[in-house]
């Protein structure tokens, strides 16, 4: 059983704007005639949310005993505590308050996120920011997975 997994989905205006790529696309190929058009809109529109898919397909997970964010799978042993960020505080420590050695997954539409600090010697992470759209349940699965 996984006490926390979320997928930081893009929101559906992206979908429109990939769609709205492949009108570009089709646009610029329209001088070489409709099927020219035809295969721009297709190609475009599949390319443009293909790109909106992949960025939108990251995952945060406490499973097993690690914290897997996006590419990084962190051992629960090696984090301390982890702080709810509201939309305001979760600017601050995206950009002002910021160390470049932390360990950021970034989504820009998710306005909230979860600063965990990692406390294990050898690595030079200070921290992780992660985005997410209920900071509060994935403190909770955090500690529940702890004790």
């Amino acid at each position: 059983m996984q006490p926390y997994e979320e997928r930081l989905t893009a929101p559906r205006s992206w979908w429109l704007i990939a769609l709205l790529a492949g009108v570009a696309v089709a646009l610029m190929l329209l001088p070489f005639g409709p099927l020219a058009l035809l295969g721009g809109l297709a190609g475009g529109t599949v390319l443009a949310g293909a790109g909106v898919s992949s960025y939108g397909s990251v995952r945060i997970r406490v499973v097993a005993g690690s914290l897997v964010a996006g590419e990084a799978r962190v051992p629960l042993e090696a984090l301390g505590d982890a702080d709810a960020l509201d939309a305001t505080e979760a600017v601050a420590w995206r950009s002002y308050k910021a160390d470049p050695r932390a360990f950021m997954l970034l989504r820009s539409y998710i306005p909230t996120a979860v600063r965990v600090k990692v406390v294990d010697p050898a690595d030079p992470t200070p921290y992780l920011y992660l985005s997410t759209r209920d900071p509060k349940a994935l403190i909770a699965a955090l500690s529940a997975v702890r004790a």
